[in-house]
């Protein structure tokens, strides 16, 4: 929302996306004992309800057919919230919609990211859309259906799109772009997406 503008965009779903941390982590917080049963089932309640509301209000659908990061980031949410609250119907949504939409709308079969490329910040929005790509992947395969390895009939995957950004990880200096317009000296982090896609497809460099 915008003071005085806008009581809610879609855009701003893109906020939510520390709260599929919280997702992964109830799970181990209830068998610790630190919740109790009804405890857990209300805050599973609550992801199942925010989870409906992402699928079905008009901004959530706005953010769902967003074409780039914010795209990716609604159905890493989704995925996240339908895992915890064991909802086998999103979950395959997911992965399905990760297959027909999200690779081969973002990712070239070179690996590079093209939406993220254009903005005036590309350096920092591509390892940021390629965490969520990574997680997304992590969660989904997590429950028996592997996205790591999924590639389109022309060659388009996480695994290409970690391969084109893990050399200016390595060596931000090697970056082809001028850099980021802001916080370009803040990247890379420890990149999520690395130790996931390492674990995936067995790479000790990563």
């Amino acid at each position: 929302a915008i003071h005085g503008r806008s009581t809610g965009r879609g855009t701003g779903v893109i906020d939510t996306i520390h709260l599929v941390e919280v997702a992964r982590a109830t799970p181990a917080v209830a068998e610790s004992g630190a919740l109790s049963k009804s405890e857990f089932a209300t805050v599973k309640k609550w992801f199942a309800d925010y989870a409906t509301w992402m699928s079905t209000s008009k901004n959530g659908m706005e953010e769902r057919d967003a074409k780039n990061n914010h795209g990716t980031c609604w159905l890493m949410q989704v995925a996240a919230f339908a895992r915890l609250t064991d909802n086998r119907e999103l979950l395959a949504y997911s992965a399905d919609r990760y297959r027909k939409v999200i690779v081969p709308g973002q990712i070239e079969p070179d690996g590079n990211l093209p939406l993220e490329i254009r903005r005036t910040k590309p350096y920092g929005y591509c390892l940021f859309n390629l965490e969520a790509l990574a997680t997304l992947c992590q969660i989904v395969s997590g429950t028996g259906d592997n996205l790591w390895n999924f590639t389109t009939a022309d060659g388009r995957g996480i695994r290409q799109g970690v391969d084109y950004m893990y050399p200016f990880i390595k060596d931000k200096t090697r970056w082809k772009l001028p850099p980021d317009v802001m916080y370009f000296e803040y990247w890379p982090m420890r990149q999520a997406a690395l130790l996931f896609a390492g674990v995936a497809f067995d790479r000790v460099d990563y």
